[in-house]
């Protein structure tokens, strides 16, 4: 059994959805630190015609110190969900499958989620659902495990009885193999594809949140995050 694990992020760029299905089981990181200042798990980038599109969803900090990505919540004082919304349709509408996807992320704002997590999780599950993949996630707040670093990710895979470990090449720095090998797990490494494909707004940019993907090509983003070669188990 392959597990691969990453922190809950907002609207992830393609990658993400890549590293799920090639994994058996995809442990979303709720439990770990809420990194400071910018990150992807509050905001990612869309397109419109000045270029990249930052979308950010507010979320409460000031006095609360460190967090966990799971305790952080979202700040619903102002009318930003509406204003994101009117953003991506402006952006988006002569994309040809924006209404395919575009109501679920209006849904995702309207729920008024207290927690950012449940709010990506959300939508990582569409996202999922729709490139047919059927990788079994779970939750690592639900697994109890109080190690932190390798040993983190090597409880894990013990807990869940997975006999390796995916990670991007660009981890391989700050994977300490030793604690693997010591713990029976093997670690794996792949390289997301960076597919490009066709856009609004001339030229292409790279690494946009996967909605771009779904916006503009619709049941083909499938093709383009997996390829079309024969797909792991976990995603036929």
């Amino acid at each position: 059994m392959i597990l691969a694990a990453n922190q809950p992020l907002f609207a992830p760029y393609a990658g993400f959805f890549e590293k799920a299905a090639r994994a058996d089981v995809f442990v979303l990181l709720d439990a770990v630190q809420f990194p400071r200042g910018t990150t992807w798990v509050s905001r990612n980038r869309f397109k419109h015609a000045q270029g990249a599109l930052w979308l950010t969803v507010p979320v409460w900090k000031k006095g609360l110190g460190l967090q966990k990505i799971g305790d952080v919540r979202v700040c619903h004082e102002s009318d930003w969900a509406t204003k994101h919304i009117l953003s991506l349709c402006h952006a988006y509408k002569n994309a040809p499958f924006v209404n395919d996807h575009l109501p679920v992320l209006d849904e995702a704002f309207a729920r008024r989620f207290d927690r950012l997590a449940d709010l990506n999780i959300f939508l990582i599950r569409h996202v999922l659902d729709y490139l047919r993949c059927d990788t079994r996630l779970v939750l690592f707040s639900e697994l109890d495990i109080r190690a932190s670093g390798s040993l983190l990710l090597v409880e894990v895979c013990r807990r869940v009885g997975a006999a390796a470990y995916l990670a991007q090449d660009a981890a391989k720095k700050y994977l300490a193999e030793d604690v693997f090998e010591d713990g029976g797990v093997e670690v794996r490494y792949f390289n997301p594809k960076r597919p490009v494909y066709p856009q609004l707004w001339g030229n292409f940019i790279g690494n946009l949140s996967v909605f771009d993907l779904l916006f503009n090509c619709g049941p083909k983003a499938r093709d383009f995050i997996l390829g079309r070669e024969p797909l792991p188990p976990a995603c036929r």
